[in-house]
């Protein structure tokens, strides 16, 4: 029996790429959308490279309708897997309206174009963002949203859509993954995180500083009432977060509107993270303990029940070998894609 044909928007982006990746080894063909503003195509060249096939790629942004028709209209696509955002939560609150614009208005397109092609069948990358400064902890998909900054609240907005959309046109799968803090990489080292400029995220900020590309890392807030004063997180490895994408396209389609938390259950704080970094790492960290970031909350873990009963989904990875996976990628490659292009361009 052929696999379904996924449409993967964002497909060169950090998690994206490894979604790429475990699907076409499991047999999917795949078809990626990607504007290349904060990913590289050198992801997408390590993935065929990896798997020994080719993916047909269209460097356009979903906020064109036009091309997004044509996308659609020349290839069999049966499901679309939505990444294509902007994600970082500090930034989002210099820049509120590209946000919005972006994320909101972005689905908003990609949502009218794929109806328009009669594909009604969509995995949303959704956030754990959305819970914001959670009274009750593990989060369940029932626990009340309360966004604290413009990323989290187009997350929400882009869920609250989509809830509407399926109570209209009930014939519509949609599934949104809450996910709680992906990092790592595919085990090989050949893709990982590698964003563009300085990293919002602690984990490739992380690895850069381990192979001398900065001198600390700064720690936003230790007055928060957790054991040691740091933000916790529930950090979750890139390669369960992509397993949970492709386990729920297995599901379904089935109609109507579902929402899943994807995380592991066990929090980690900020300066337990940076010491399982320097035990993995065999190198010191220096850090910089600064004030609290704004829209940051104090403690973000999921209760990843629902998707264990439904998808027969479990996050199998630890924190252990997702700091160990991030740093073979920052290893191998110090400057992350830009050495692998040199060394293409030197060969």
């Amino acid at each position: 029996m052929t696999k379904p044909t996924a449409l993967v928007t964002g497909g060169a982006g950090f998690i994206g790429s490894h979604c790429c990746l475990d699907l076409i080894l499991n047999g999917y063909n795949v078809v990626v959308i990607d504007n290349f503003v904060n990913s590289s195509i050198t992801a997408i060249e390590q993935i065929e490279h990896i798997t020994g096939g080719s993916i047909t790629v269209y460097a356009i942004d979903v906020a064109d309708k036009d091309a997004v028709d044509a996308v659609l209209a020349e290839q069999p696509v049966d499901v679309v897997i939505h990444f294509a955002a902007y994600k970082a939560v500090g930034d989002s609150m210099n820049r509120p309206l590209e946000y919005y614009t972006n994320n909101v208005a972005g689905l908003l397109n990609l949502l009218n174009a794929m109806g328009d092609a009669g594909i009604k069948h969509l995995i949303f990358s959704s956030s754990c963002s959305i819970y914001g400064d959670a009274l009750e902890l593990p989060l369940t998909e029932d626990s009340p949203a309360g966004p604290t900054n413009p990323y989290a609240q187009s997350k929400w907005m882009c869920e609250k859509i989509l809830v509407d959309l399926c109570s209209r046109f009930p014939d519509w799968s949609v599934t949104a993954l809450r996910y709680f803090n992906p990092a790592g990489a595919h085990e090989s080292g050949a893709i990982g995180e590698d964003p563009a400029g300085i990293p919002t995220n602690i984990v490739p900020f992380l690895t850069q500083l381990a192979a001398g590309r900065h001198e600390s890392v700064q720690v936003f807030g230790s007055d928060y009432a957790t054991p040691d004063g740091t933000a916790v997180r529930d950090y979750i490895h890139v390669m369960d977060v992509v397993e949970g994408h492709r386990l729920a396209l297995e599901v379904g389609p089935v109609p109507g509107f579902r929402r899943y938390n994807l995380g592991t259950g066990v929090g980690t704080s900020v300066l337990e993270l940076i010491r399982e970094f320097e035990t993995v790492t065999g190198q010191a960290i220096p850090y910089q303990i600064v004030e609290r970031r704004p829209g940051d909350v104090p403690e973000l873990v999921a209760s990843p029940a629902l998707a264990q009963a439904d998808l027969g989904w479990t996050a199998r990875r630890t924190l252990t070998d997702m700091c160990r996976d991030a740093w073979n990628f920052q290893e191998k490659h110090p400057r992350g894609y830009k050495d692998i292009l040199s060394l293409k361009e030197t060969s």
